[in-house]
């Protein structure tokens, strides 16, 4: 955290109009060093994150980021490690073809096909988190994108999308990430037909952490809506659009989860180990 300051470029409402106060502020990095330090960090924490929200299954789920130097290798969390237990000493950096070039651990083959097809594709993309969540999972087997019923929906207006391809099938050959990587487009929120969650961000791993958070959270009030056999009351387009402009954006995200940051930085130290 860090105080405001009069001149510093306003890019939300949210930013605090009055300087000298205590807001969170993007950082700049004076090298890679620095920057890739920073982004090792916001990993991990992203990973403990996950396991705060009760989104481990196994060895399941994977969570990338784009080395600052070398943006054609990625960070990942270790294959067959907790959540809970990912720290900055055992995160591995992989290249695109699946290969670990630095750390001691295997790295999660559906994971590599998945990610490295997406960094590959859209050369613009990050961060990317991957989970198999309950409600996600449940809400992708309609094969339906969300229906803007609230606020925390509209973060997603026109931002997510339904991929069918290779729907089902898991994800360990080649061609079933590139099926996903070109159907997927521009879009935050991947909603993967029978499988689950997929969130992407061109700013960081903490906005691709927050949005899946947030996904899986809208999957959730979508179900349970749907359970009550009662129609909601929907957003129009133009508050569906405005909402998204105001509480959907990557600063946003990075944003909310710097709350989440704070608390693990303060109650789980050994994460930074």
């Amino acid at each position: 955290m860090s105080k405001t300051h009069a001149k510093a470029e306003k890019i939300s409402l949210y930013q605090p109009d009055q300087s000298g106060l205590v807001f969170p502020e993007i950082p700049h990095f004076e090298s890679f060093a620095e920057e890739r330090e920073y982004r090792k960090k916001h990993l991990v924490a992203a990973c403990r994150a996950f396991d705060l929200h009760g989104f481990d299954y196994g060895f399941a789920g994977h969570l990338t980021i784009r080395d600052p130097e070398i943006p054609e290798l990625y960070w990942t969390n270790p294959m067959c490690v907790h959540f809970s237990q990912v720290r900055l000493s055992n995160l591995i950096l992989a290249d695109h073809h699946g290969r670990v070039v630095e750390g001691d651990y295997a790295i999660n083959r559906a994971g590599f096909v998945l990610h490295a097809a997406v960094h590959e594709e859209y050369p613009e993309v990050l961060a990317m988190c991957h989970a198999h969540t309950v409600y996600g999972t449940a809400w992708c087997s309609t094969g339906r994108p969300l229906d803007m019923i609230s606020q925390d929906a509209a973060a997603f207006y026109q931002s997510h999308v339904v991929v069918g391809a290779s729907s089902g099938a898991v994800a360990v050959e080649q061609e079933s990430g590139l099926s996903v990587a070109k159907t997927m487009g521009q879009h935050r929120g991947i909603l993967h037909q029978n499988h689950g969650l997929l969130t992407t961000s061109q700013h960081s791993i903490d906005d691709a952490a927050f949005w899946f958070i947030a996904l899986e959270r809208c999957c959730k009030q979508q179900i349970l809506i749907e359970s009550t056999g009662v129609k909601p009351q929907l957003l129009d387009d133009q508050t569906a659009a405005y909402s998204r402009e105001h509480v959907g954006s990557d600063y946003i995200g990075w944003l909310h989860f710097q709350t989440l940051y704070q608390h693990l930085e303060a109650t789980q130290p050994d994460m930074f180990q």
